[in-house]
This record gives structure tokens, C-alpha cells and sequence, in this order.
């Protein structure tokens, strides 16, 4: 599997794209099966991908979640061509928004009102805001990943120290840990923002605690499920679980991969919007419009989704099968839809060297799977596709003896 025009084109982007200098690969820099994965994309289709030197991949990156019908969906792209050939920025409203609007409002648990942005951090930033415009107050509690603007991003160099100084954070799981931070900034804490899960489960009764613990402090909850919804369920993880948020972030899904975003939910929050500034010049495009449109109205069939379980259950059964067999300190986590393997062979340092040899031969067997984040699993996945790819991890566990990892101590030669 060659991928010499790869990584000359990478060559040549990482002197002028500083993107591309900065995380060549979809893997950061530090995380990097180094020489084995692709970094250019040529063309997709479906639950595959081609990269620029022609190898062809069992998709379970899917643009990080975007993807959930397969890529380039003749029903979503056609509808999105026809609202092209229509003139798509004409920067007023088209009726397209109203329509849309109102199947989210149909779908989403306690969506009462809803506003379309662009990105995921548009709608968590927007979220943000209204919540402190609303409650007149200005701390936020947060968990999980929420974007990449100064009040969430992961890292914090480039950001003032006084952006995060109203910003904390608790334990997911942990009911006393948000317990806390309620009661000692009590009465000034306009707004909770969470994942609903990310690879750990919520324990049962834990968002129902949450709930009450918001409800009891006057203070808004707002779930993100950006990589939740329309993918756990067609209501998202608020569907799921049963737990109604007050406001609802949406996007990755929402549109199979088109550029879009939403916040759904009470009505009187959202009207806050009335003294605030949001904006953006793309807000009013309605190529994204269209693409969402048709894939939540394929997906309320219900079919779509359900395959996408059973693929996922399927492939989480193979999995089992394989960490049983090896004996390896590894487990199947997440939801079916979204399932991962975690690595647990003695600390982070360990974990990332003992990926190598597992991915670098899960790769070579052309199945594209992230070693540090959620894989996905798309309506256009096969049976035959998730054989190939337990396939393909029974390669990676060979790997993982032939390198030492399952049979004692691995000598310290990488």
C-alpha cells in the first residue's frame, strides 16, 4: 500500500498550509501512526474512500462523525445541486429555513424554537451566550469537548487567562463533583454545557441528576450533541436516555457532511436572541439547508439508524471475541453507532506505542480506523464490511503478540 504522492503532497502543504504543518494526518501530531496513514483524500463513496494514490479504505473515520447514510448520498448531494442551481446566498431567508426548522422541532425533545448556524462551535458558543444573556449570569460549567473558542478550547496558550476564569469543570459520572461547583458559585452559574456521554456511559440515574441539580440552582443545562445527535437516535442521546436539556447543540450528522448546526430548544431562551449579537455571513446558505433537510427525513424512516446499530453491534461482538481470545488488556466501549477499543496497557506513553503496531496493521488491511477517537459507523456499512474489519483487527492483535504487547514485557526497541 504505497503512499508516495501522499506525502509528497504533504511535503509541499506543510511549507504553505499552516493546518497542514500543524496536524498533517486526521491524527494529531503526537498521536501519529506515523508512515502508514493516508493524508490525502481523491474521492468517496459510500462506506469507502480513495486516497490521492489510489488505495482504497473501509471508512470508520467518517469525517469524524459527519458522515452517517455514506458518503456522497445520491438523495442528500442531488437535493443540494437543486438548491444550488437556485441560487443558494442570496444572504435572505429562504423558505428552505422555516421548513427545516420545523422538522427539528418535530424530532428534538423539548424544541420549542431553533436557530441553523454553521459549525459545532458556533452552536455551543451561541449556546453560551443566550444562556448568560438569559440568566444574567456569567459562569459556565463544562464537560467534554465544546469546541475550539476561548471559553473550551483544549488547550490554553493563545487564550487570556481571563477568558477561563469563569469557566470549571467536573468529573463525568461524578454527581458531588458538579454538586460542588453549583453550591460554592452558587446563584452565578448561568449554565451547565455537556456531552451527554463521550466513551463512557452515563451510570444510571447520573443525567437525571444532573437535570435536578441544574433545576435546583436556576441554572440552564445545555446537552451537546453534536456528535450525538441523529446518530444515537433520531432525537439524539436526549431521546435515548429520556433527559430533556433546556437548550440542544446539533450538527456532525445533521447534514452527512455538509457544513451546518443547529440550537434547539425553550422558546424564551432562544428569544434572548433579540439582544445579543450572533452572526455569521454563511448563516443564510441553503445548499447545507437542503442537505440536512433530506438527511433527517431519511433517517426519520427509522431504517437508516437501526442498520446502524445492528452494524455497530456486530462489530463490537467481533471485537469481544478477539480481546477474549488474545487475552489483551483492552475493551469494546461506546455505543454501537459509535464504538471504540481502549487501550489499557499500563499509562498513556504505553497505550499510544502499543497503538502503533495495532493500527499500523489495521491500516495496511485498508480499514480506517482512529486510534484516539470515536470510530462511526455509516447506513451504507455492510455486513461483509464489518467481517473485514474484525478481519483486519485480528491482524492488529497479531500484531500486538508478535510485538510483545500480549506475551510479557516488549523489549524497549520501537
Amino acid at each position: 500500500m504505497g503512499l508516495d504522492h501522499s506525502f509528497e503532497l504533504d511535503r509541499r502543504a506543510e511549507q504553505i498550509d499552516a493546518l497542514a504543518a500543524k496536524r498533517k494526518n486526521v491524527i494529531a501530531s503526537d498521536q501519529m501512526v506515523e508512515g502508514h496513514y493516508p493524508i490525502f483524500a481523491d474521492r468517496a463513496q459510500g462506506a469507502h474512500f480513495w486516497d490521492v494514490d489510489g488505495n482504497k479504505y473501509l471508512d470508520f473515520f467518517l469525517s469524524y462523525g459527519t458522515v452517517i447514510l455514506g458518503h456522497a448520498d445520491p438523495d442528500v448531494d442531488e437535493a443540494v445541486v437543486r438548491e444550488i442551481r437556485r441560487g443558494f446566498a442570496t444572504g435572505l431567508m429562504k423558505p428552505i429555513q422555516t421548513e427545516l426548522i420545523s422538522e427539528l422541532l418535530e424530532i428534538i425533545p423539548g424544541a420549542e424554537m431553533g436557530m441553523l448556524l454553521k459549525t459545532g462551535s458556533d452552536a455551543t458558543g451561541a449556546a453560551v451566550r443566550l444562556c448568560r444573556a438569559f440568566t444574567g449570569r456569567d459562569r459556565v460549567v463544562r464537560w467534554g469537548y465544546n469546541g475550539w473558542h476561548d471559553w473550551c478550547a483544549q488547550w490554553d496558550h493563545g487564550i487570556p487567562a481571563v477568558s477561563r476564569a469563569l469557566v470549571d469543570t467536573f468529573t463525568y459520572n461524578d454527581l458531588d463533583s458538579l454538586r460542588a461547583l453549583l453550591e460554592r458559585h452558587r446563584g452565578r452559574i448561568a449554565c451547565v454545557v455537556m456531552m451527554p456521554f463521550m466513551i463512557e456511559r452515563p451510570a444510571p440515574g447520573f443525567l437525571e441528576g444532573v437535570r435536578e441539580l441544574t433545576c435546583e440552582h436556576g441554572t440552564l443545562l445545555v446537552f451537546d450533541e453534536i456528535r450525538s445527535g441523529f446518530r444515537l437516535a433520531i432525537g439524539g442521546a436526549q431521546e435515548h436516555y429520556g433527559v430533556t436539556a433546556d437548550l440542544v447543540t446539533l450538527s456532525k450528522a445533521f447534514a452527512n457532511g455538509y457544513a451546518i448546526s443547529a440550537l434547539t430548544g425553550r422558546a424564551d431562551v432562544l428569544r434572548t436572541l433579540d439582544t445579543v449579537h450572533i452572526s455569521s455571513t454563511y448563516y443564510a446558505n441553503a445548499d447545507a439547508m437542503a442537505a440536512a433537510l433530506a438527511t433527517v427525513r431519511k433517517l426519520r424512516s427509522g431504517k437508516h439508524l437501526e442498520r446502524v446499530r445492528q452494524l455497530g453491534e456486530r462489530l463490537q461482538s467481533g471485537l469481544r471475541e478477539l480481546v477474549a481470545t488474545y487475552r489483551a488488556p483492552m475493551e469494546v466501549v461506546g455505543h454501537p453507532p459509535m464504538p471504540f477499543l481502549d487501550f489499557g496497557f499500563g499509562g498513556e506513553e504505553r497505550d499510544q506505542r502499543a497503538k502503533r503496531s495495532f493500527y499500523a496493521a489495521t491500516i495496511r488491511e485498508g480499514v480506517f480506523l482512529h486510534p484516539n477517537h470515536h470510530w462511526f459507523v455509516s447506513a451504507a456499512t455492510t455486513e461483509q464490511d464489518i467481517d473485514t474489519a474484525v478481519r483486519a483487527a485480528r491482524s492488529g492483535f497479531e500484531a500486538l503478540a508478535r510485538d510483545g504487547w500480549l506475551a510479557g514485557e516488549r523489549a524497549e526497541a520501537v
